[in-house]
């Protein structure tokens, strides 16, 4: 839920670009900025990218069947 409110001062160059990849992309300016802030800035910290990485990379294990894995359950 959002509930911080930021304003900042762009030129009108900025914000007609703003405004157009709103349009475009069928959506406000504000969630256009909030998207580029996310790309800019990621919320994912070292370590988490990193656990991420060691998941992507480990050997893959043996998965029993969908019958047997519910009566292992």
């Amino acid at each position: 839920m959002l509930s911080e409110r930021l304003q900042i001062l762009i030129d009108q160059e900025r914000l007609e670009r703003l405004r157009g990849a709103a349009g475009e992309r069928g959506v406000s300016v504000a969630q256009v900025i909030r998207d580029a802030i996310d790309q800019a800035i990621p919320a994912d910290s070292p370590a988490r990218q990193e656990a991420l990485r060691q998941v992507l990379e480990a050997e893959l294990m043996p998965v029993p069947d969908p019958g047997e894995l519910k009566q292992q359950l």
